[in-house]
C-alpha cells in the first residue's frame, strides 16, 4: 500500500499541470508552454516515493522524514506524551521526498489534526502556530510521537494511518505537500545519534537508540 513509484495523492496535481501545458501548447501562446510544463516535471518530482533500505535493528529509532536537522531539545510534551522527551525536529525543503515514514515499530494509539498559521517551517515558533497532525504510537519502548507540519508553501497534510493501526519500521504513513517541518518525540532514554545541521533520509537514517 502506498508503494506506487509516484504518491498518489500528487496525480491530480501532475495531471492538471499537464493539461494545461498542453492547452497552452496548442494556443496562439503555445510559446509559453513551457512554464506549465517545467511545473509538471517538478510536480512529479516532489511527489517521488522512493524505496528505502530500511535497517532491521530492533532497537533504532528512524528518521521519519527527508531533510535536515534543525534542532535537538529537552523539551515537556503536554498533548501525547506529557513528559520530558527528546524533541528532534527536521525540515523538509520543497526538493526532499515529502513522504514520512513510521520511526520506530508499534501500534498507533492516536492521530489527532489541528488547524494553524502557516510560518516558514524552519522558523521555531512554526511548531506551535502552524497547523499539524500528531500521530502518537506506542512501541516496544515506550511511546513515541510524530507531528507533521505545515510550511509557507505546504496547505496540505496527508495521513493514512488510523488508531489501531499496527506499523513496521519505515512504513509509509502520509505526507506534507510541499516545504515543511517534521517533528519527533522520544523519552529520555533514547540515545540521540544525529546532530543539528545533519541531512537524514526518511526510513533509513538511524535516528536514536534505546538500550535492549
Amino acid at each position: 500500500m502506498h508503494k506506487s513509484f509516484i504518491a498518489r495523492e500528487g496525480w491530480h496535481i501532475i495531471a492538471s499541470f499537464a493539461i494545461i501545458s498542453f492547452l497552452v501548447y496548442l494556443s496562439p501562446f503555445n510559446k509559453f508552454s513551457l512554464i506549465p510544463l517545467l511545473l509538471t516535471l517538478f510536480c512529479v518530482y516532489f511527489f517521488r516515493n522512493p524505496e528505502r533500505l530500511i535497517p532491521t535493528e530492533q532497537n533504532m529509532v528512524l528518521a521519519p522524514a527527508d531533510g535536515k536537522i534543525l534542532e535537538i531539545n529537552t523539551v515537556y510534551e503536554d498533548q501525547y506524551l506529557q513528559s520530558q522527551t527528546q524533541q528532534v525536529r527536521i525540515f523538509l525543503s520543497i526538493f526532499n521526498v515529502h513522504v514520512n515514514r513510521v520511526p520506530l515499530a508499534g501500534t498507533v494509539e492516536w492521530v489527532d489534526k489541528k488547524g494553524g498559521l502557516c510560518l516558514p517551517a524552519y522558523k521555531q515558533e512554526a511548531g506551535q502556530l502552524n497547523a499539524k497532525n500528531y500521530v502518537g504510537l506506542i512501541s516496544d519502548y515506550g511511546r513515541i510521537l510524530v507531528i507533521q507540519i505545515t510550511g509557507l508553501v505546504a496547505r496540505r497534510i496527508v495521513c493514512w494511518a488510523k488508531p489501531g493501526d499496527f506499523m513496521q519500521t519505515g512504513e509509509r504513513f502520509g505526507l506534507i505537500r510541499f516545504g515543511s517541518c517534521t517533528e519527533l518525540y522520544l523519552p529520555l532514554n533514547a540515545k540521540i545519534e544525529v546532530v543539528p545541521g545533519q541531512k537524514v533520509k526518511g526510513g533509513e537514517t538511524i535516528i536514536a537508540r534505546f538500550e535492549n
